[in-house]
């Protein structure tokens, strides 16, 4: 059905507006390489005090705009409370957003709660101004890519459902 309203969507869109098609396309083309029976289910969360939200909300409507299903946390949430949100969501990913350079203590505890929890099979991802070091620390504690600030929407598109393919059978 989703499909079905995207296609409907673009015919509109597309008559309107050439630009529109190619950038349809584009996006479609990452998002249709493997039949999954049921969205890609998405959580994401601004952790901590950073109150910095328009990355976030970019990146949630565009993997929306994808065919993702998205849940968004909104501001000040906890890693305990991200992660049973995740939980009870049953999300395939949880991206966390971070521009407060709370990053080395917000993904290691989300990670640490995660496996308390035996929570071992998502994908945890996110972006912000997180330096390269740190970015390697936090995936040798199996945290996925971390986008810097001004990343292709779709290249963050093209990376969850590429894990989601690769990680996921449904």
């Amino acid at each position: 059905m989703l499909l079905k309203q995207s296609v409907v969507l673009f015919l509109k869109h597309a008559i309107l507006n050439p630009k529109y098609l190619l950038y349809f396309y584009g996006i479609t083309m990452f998002t249709m390489t493997k039949s999954l029976n049921r969205p890609i289910r998405v959580l994401v969360a601004k952790v901590g005090i950073d109150g910095h939200v328009r990355g976030a909300k970019i990146i949630a409507t565009s993997l929306r705009d994808a065919g993702m299903e998205i849940i968004y946390t909104g501001l000040r949430q906890t890693p305990e409370m991200v992660v049973n949100t995740a939980l009870q969501e049953d999300v395939d990913a949880i991206g966390v957003s971070s521009l407060s350079g709370a990053h080395m203590t917000i993904f290691p505890k989300i990670m640490k709660i995660l496996k308390e929890k035996g929570l071992n099979d998502l994908l945890v991802t996110g972006g912000g101004i997180i330096p390269e070091s740190d970015m390697n620390v936090l995936h040798d504690l199996g945290v996925g890519k971390l986008f810097p600030p001004g990343t292709n929407t779709e290249e963050i598109v093209a990376y969850i459902t590429h894990w989601a393919e690769e990680h996921r059978n449904f």
